[in-house]
């Protein structure tokens, strides 16, 4: 079975690297360009293993998006990874109750890693 992951990235260019590296990697991706799409995806039914969620976006920001995602029992249980260029990333995934971090720019190795461990 092929694994889901939905981005959430607000810039084209870095949406389209990650949602590319893990296509080729073999997994199944979905993307969202801010924090509302990502969210009528979910209610439409789609079920990643895993959500890579940039905290900076327009319209619904990753906080945002994060407060509707636990609110709902279903959807509470994808875990999220925090992906972003604040500095203090580690303190911000806590407060979301995030499942893990990675600062911008992105190792892509390191990104391969968690992915594989969340989706593997």
């Amino acid at each position: 079975m092929i694994s889901s992951v939905l981005v959430v990235e607000d810039d084209p260019e870095l949406l389209e690297a990650l949602s590319g590296t893990l296509e080729a990697e073999g997994y199944a991706v979905s993307r969202a360009r801010h924090g509302l799409d990502a969210l009528g995806q979910l209610r439409a039914g789609a079920r990643p293993r895993l959500i890579l969620l940039d905290l900076m976006m327009p319209i619904m920001n990753g906080w945002q998006f994060r407060h509707e995602q636990r609110q709902d029992s279903e959807l509470s249980r994808i875990p999220v990874f925090v992906v972003s260029a604040k500095t203090d990333s580690p303190q911000h995934a806590a407060w979301l109750e995030a499942d893990d971090y990675i600062t911008k720019p992105i190792s892509l190795a390191a990104l391969l890693e968690t992915v594989q461990r969340f989706c593997g």
